[in-house]
């Protein structure tokens, strides 16, 4: 599958990005839509994953802390290494910027993935929109 990243600004990507997190957190897994979108969406770095028509297939951002978050993809697009190109492009940008570590909220199902792009694990898991999380530490080289 052929796709290309963009990274940009809320305001360039907010439409296809909301769509992909809608999809997966609010419909798939139950997150209400009032804890999905936030006020931090506007200060982040945003990636979204386009396949070769155009479409929207999978999202995440960058906070200014180091954080990565609202990592999605939609079903269309799991599996084929679409998460993980974003994973790395959005790492690139926190290396560029002058950010020595990424850290995230992952949900326990998705740590081995997070695991296979360095992130370390770190303390207990906990409850996050009602779905387990653990949360991970990668060091930027």
């Amino acid at each position: 599958m052929s796709y290309n990243i963009k990274i940009a600004a809320w305001d360039v990507l907010r439409e296809d990005a909301a769509v992909i997190r809608n999809e997966v957190f609010v419909v798939e897994q139950n997150v209400p839509a009032e804890l999905e979108m936030d006020e931090m969406d506007a200060v982040c770095v945003h990636a979204v994953a386009y396949d070769a028509a155009g479409v929207p297939v999978a999202t995440g951002r960058l906070l200014p802390d180091g954080h990565i978050g609202r990592m999605a993809v939609r079903k269309s697009g799991r599996g084929k290494g679409i998460g993980g190109s974003v994973l790395q492009a959005l790492m690139a940008a926190a290396r560029a910027r002058g950010d020595r570590e990424v850290v995230l909220n992952a949900q326990t199902h998705a740590a081995s993935f997070y695991g296979s792009h360095g992130f370390a694990q770190e303390g207990a898991e906990f409850m996050e929109a009602g779905i387990p999380h653990i949360h991970m530490r990668a060091a930027l080289s």
